[in-house]
């Protein structure tokens, strides 16, 4: 936000040129109600911007073996990875009874009961081979057809499901043709790994997501009716471990022309192999996350844990703690910057997909709540410079391993070490009466009034020609769009929907418009940064208003 202010300041003090109209005070409101967008992004595309508060389904299709140990049992040496599974014996019948029995409805209404909204699946390529056989030519998992035909009927379930539920799913391609990297949850115990160093297994891959994702456009929109919103994205490939930063690159943007072809509207999730300034500064620098054309979203994941490095092991939980929250720390800055460049100069978004309370031994110091306060600092993290975040892992298997407060966010939450509650809970029905719609247009006057005051006596520091009319239009939108969100996303749930990806949707509602993008390319008008500034604050205070009033 620092570099973002001061390169505003810099335009102003050295351009005497400025367009539009010059700002005329806070008394012309009433001048940008034609000048704007006509409205939000359309109602299906909704909840691929909703704060995502969620959880990983792991070891539900791509096993893994101190998650669940049962699947492992007949398995072919050495039991490590899915492969060994099917070259097992029973492999076909255990599996299903595995994909029928590892999340249960009472799964599912646990996850909603803590206020769970999204889930992130993760599958390997040969999961999909239930709805296409030839995704597994020349691939190690080409004898195995039987075994895993039955999985897709189940993954198909569980967004099924999902639905139901008023949840979200990120599928994620956990295991690509080769396996992109050195752990056996890539689909294969053999190493090295090869997806990145043969052009075969790169091709696969392309293929891989092609199927994939054509085949789960064609499965939602031919149900009856057609299911819209539920699954947010497809994450290309999980914690990828190219030899170098170009394959990937090159392999990126080769994965997202397929994915967009087969799904126009998909939003498209991005391994940033913990590399996440320069993965933003690539999708910045190729245009890949513009909002033209009817795209879907381009959102960087980034995978948070601290308890694996040398560096992790010898840090206290309480430093690891006071690291995370240190506003001048090199944790704080990176999200705070690749955040910033993502949703505000990209128009895309930054979400960490996995992370845990998991610690090393040698990190606690057994002092009461040291977990909890661990927890509390990556969740004020992520619910400040994210888009979402999801868990790992929703369970361990029971009666084989020993409660893990670490990664089974059951257990954490059963414990304590994981409060029993996120975001907000709805104790109010929606409100549409016209004694309610009056409350919020004084509401909202009055805020607006305030944050417009307190915008122009900022700037006011630094000499040029504003128009500050565009931070009110930007304050009423994101009031009036929030309160769209809360009032029609899912409103039978407990849990609120709320918006997360909000730069994202301001640059959506300015497309075509004097006030933001609209020179057609995607490139921020002049005007844009007081537009979006008005939008950020006015959903913060829509969401306090609601707060106070529904929750």
């Amino acid at each position: 936000m620092r570099k973002f202010f001061k390169s505003i300041k810099s335009e102003i003090s050295d351009s005497l040129e400025r367009t539009g109209e010059e700002e005329t005070g806070k008394n012309e409101t009433g001048r940008f109600s034609s000048s704007f967008a006509p409205g939000p992004p359309p109602k299906n595309e909704w909840p691929q911007f909703r704060k995502h508060r969620g959880v990983n389904l792991g070891s539900w299709f791509v096993l893994e073996r101190w998650i669940t140990d049962t699947p492992f049992r007949q398995a072919a040496h050495p039991a490590a990875s899915d492969l060994d599974v099917a070259k097992g014996t029973n492999a076909k019948q255990l599996l299903e009874k595995h994909w029928d029995t590892w999340v249960t409805q009472r799964d599912w209404n646990w996850m909603a009961s803590v206020g769970v909204n999204s889930v992130r699946l993760p599958i390997g390529y040969y999961h999909v081979c239930g709805a296409d056989r030839t995704i597994l030519n020349d691939t190690d998992f080409f004898p195995y057809y039987s075994v895993y035909e039955g999985a897709w009927r189940r993954i198909t379930q569980a967004i099924l499901t999902a639905s139901r539920m008023n949840m979200t799913v990120l599928i994620d391609l956990h295991a690509a043709p080769g396996k992109q990297n050195a752990d056996p949850h890539s689909g294969t115990s053999n190493s090295p790994h090869n997806f990145f160093n043969d052009p075969h297994n790169l091709r696969r891959g392309l293929y891989a997501l092609s199927s994939l994702t054509r085949n789960l456009y064609s499965f939602l929109s031919t149900q009856s009716p057609p299911i819209t919103g539920t699954v947010i994205g497809i994450e290309l490939v999980n914690e990828p471990a190219p030899p170098t930063d170009k394959i990937l690159m090159d392999w990126y943007l080769q994965a997202i022309d397929e994915v967009r072809k087969a799904w126009p509207g998909v939003s498209i999730y991005l391994g940033e192999w913990w590399k996440p300034t320069l993965y933003a500064d690539f999708v910045l620098r190729e245009g890949v996350a513009g909002e033209s054309d009817g795209r879907g979203l381009v959102v960087l994941d980034h995978h948070l844990y601290r308890c694996f490095t040398a560096q992790d092991i010898r840090t206290s939980v309480q430093d690891h703690t006071r690291a995370l929250i240190d506003p001048n720390g090199g944790t704080q800055s990176t999200f705070s910057s690749v955040a910033e460049k993502m949703a505000r100069e990209a128009g895309g978004g930054f979400v960490v997909a996995e992370w845990s309370c998991g610690l090393n031994p040698n990190s606690l110091r057994n002092i009461p709540g040291e977990r909890r306060a661990f927890v509390d600092a990556q969740l004020a993290l992520y619910e400040q410079h994210c888009g979402g975040w999801w868990f790992w892992t929703l369970k361990k298997e029971e009666g084989v391993y020993p409660k893990d407060v670490g990664w089974s966010l059951k257990d954490a939450v059963d414990a304590g070490v994981f409060p029993n509650s996120i975001g907000m809970k709805r104790k109010k029905k929606p409100d549409t009466s016209a004694k309610e719609r009056t409350r919020r247009q004084q509401v909202l006057e009055k805020k607006r009034s305030e944050a417009l005051g307190a915008h122009e006596t900022y700037w006011a520091r630094f000499p040029g020609q504003y128009q500050h009319y565009r931070f009110s239009a930007g304050f009423t939108h994101g009031w009036t769009d929030s309160y769209s969100v809360f009032d029609t996303l899912s409103p039978d749930s407990a849990s609120v929907s709320e918006l997360g990806f909000k730069q994202a949707w301001a640059r959506r509602r300015a497309r075509g418009t004097e006030n933001g993008y609209g020179d057609g390319n995607g490139k921020a008008g002049r005007w844009w940064w007081e537009y979006e500034h008005g939008f950020v604050q006015g959903c913060e205070a829509a969401r306090s208003d609601f707060a106070s009033v529904y929750c």
